[in-house]
């Protein structure tokens, strides 16, 4: 069954029962980021700011329910991490490099978000919350978790050291990836299909590769 919508020139378009679904589906999300100021009021701001609160608000959402998912299945905290909630808080990402890459005329725009989320999620994602707890746990004695017999705050890791070894790995071997493209098709996108194949196969199967290892 197809449902009539209107298109940017005000035409009359078909969407198929699968989009008609999906919309009804993320209606609830859509009436709370509605919520969001228009991005020409006040310059930008508020609309910039909200948004990072929002998004802030979901990703909190996001990562309680996979850690009642991985409670419930008996898996591990941190393969929950690196799976349920890594996917949950980096779809958008990858949502936002493929509308990048079809719109912009260079890759410039793609390759910058991913790296560019990337980096905020290592820099100010960890770098924030551990002065902040850091802060948080100032007044605790030494007598309790978390600080060694001199008084000093420390959270150990457990399987943190591998799993970096390998994101560094596949990380080193994904920017191989995008030199060789940039020599032998002339850019980061784009390509015969077969490349373009290949190439998504390769990077896809580097985050399988990382997920089985820090898994086993």
């Amino acid at each position: 069954m197809l449902h009539p919508t209107k298109g940017e020139d005000g035409e009359i378009e078909d969407i198929g029962g699968a989009e008609a679904l999906l919309h009804f589906l993320c209606i609830g999300w859509k009436m709370f980021y509605s919520l969001i100021p228009p991005a020409h009021y006040g310059g930008g701001l508020p609309c910039f700011v909200i948004s990072l609160a929002f998004i802030g608000f979901t990703t909190f959402i996001i990562g309680e329910f996979a850690d009642l998912f991985g409670c419930v299945l008996l898996i591990k905290p941190s393969v929950t991490a690196i799976t349920f909630v890594a996917l949950g808080t980096s779809l958008p990402d990858t949502f936002a490099s493929m509308l990048a890459a079809t719109n912009e005329s260079t890759a410039d725009a793609s390759v910058g978000n991913v790296t560019g989320s990337n980096s905020v999620n290592v820099f100010l994602g960890l770098g924030l919350p551990w002065v902040i707890a850091t802060l948080w746990e100032e007044n605790h004695t030494p007598e309790q978790k978390g600080y060694d017999s001199k008084g000093t705050y420390f959270v150990p890791s457990e399987s943190l050291g591998f799993s970096v070894v390998v994101f560094i790995f596949c990380a080193f071997l994904c920017i191989l990836l995008l030199v060789i493209r940039r020599f032998v098709v002339g850019g980061e996108l784009g390509g015969s299909p077969a490349g373009r194949i290949a190439s998504a196969a390769f990077l896809i199967s580097l985050w399988l590769f990382y997920i089985i290892m820090c898994i086993i």
